[in-house]
């Protein structure tokens, strides 16, 4: 990840695919825009896993087996069994048809920054990406002096964005608390020339949640995980590990084996 704090910019640490975040200006940014593009996604065709919010397993898990990695649980789609390899995004920026799209892929090249000092949320863009332009833009940024309606759109979606956040965090909070995760692991098992199985390959280390743990909750307790929707969000995480195989094979076709994903 590129270190994303600046100078000019309220946001701190790593950020996934922000280079140079500058904060949303209308002077700075007057005649910055954007032109309309049918592949805009080349920013993240060589990433390897995107972080998720659990408002997304439903559709995610259609394509995506969904993982939870590190000592803060942060669930994420797989997209690649090895770091530089995305196996549903094209090198030209292309989506492939039909699959579901992360809001993390979607909010770039805005992003929503806390500014601690002055207790707010503050707006930035990432000054860095070769998305913008200030030849002639299909949209701009802003329009006399005001930011525009599509500008409008991409700030609300940054607050629903961080919202959606604060939901995950509550879920990841829930299921911390009543010890349903656990460490697992993805293996590949390669066939030899003479047909015999060779040994296993690992393909990832990461946290699930433990059907046998939830299982094993009081019936009150699974009540009111139904209650919550919490329930169903794990039943698409569970679900999505079914994906494993067929990411696994996409892979091995594209390349011989040389696993990595990201750890736990």
């Amino acid at each position: 990840m590129a270190d994303a704090a600046s100078e000019t910019s309220p946001l701190s640490g790593q950020v996934l695919f922000y280079v140079n975040p500058e904060p949303l200006d209308a002077q700075r940014h007057a005649k910055l825009g954007m032109n309309n593009r049918d592949n805009p996604y080349s920013f993240a065709a060589h990433q390897h896993f995107i972080p998720l919010h659990v408002g997304e397993f439903g559709p995610a898990a259609v394509h995506y087996p969904i993982v939870f990695i590190g000592d803060d649980r942060t669930p994420i789609a797989v997209m690649g069994v090895r770091q530089g390899e995305n196996l549903f995004i094209s090198e030209d920026g292309t989506y492939r048809l039909g699959v579901y799209v992360p809001s993390f892929i979607r909010r770039y090249p805005f992003v929503g920054a806390r500014d601690d000092q002055a207790q707010r949320m503050v707006i930035c863009i990432d000054r860095a990406s070769s998305l913008w332009t200030e030849n002639n833009p299909d949209v701009k940024l802003f329009e006399n002096g005001e930011p525009s309606q599509f500008t409008k759109n991409c700030i609300e979606f940054c607050s629903q964005f961080d919202r959606d956040r604060a939901i995950t965090e509550s879920f990841i909070k829930l299921l911390k608390d009543l010890d349903l995760f656990t460490p697992q692991q993805t293996n590949f098992t390669p066939r030899n020339p003479d047909g015999t199985n060779g040994e296993p390959v690992l393909v990832a280390e990461y946290f699930a949640v433990s059907a046998e743990k939830l299982n094993a909750l009081p019936a009150e307790k699974l009540a009111e995980l139904r209650a919550s929707g919490a329930l169903a969000q794990i039943y698409a995480h569970l679900t999505s590990q079914f994906g494993w195989d067929r990411v696994v094979a996409e892979s091995l076709n594209r390349q011989p084996p040389a696993p990595v994903v990201a750890n736990a």
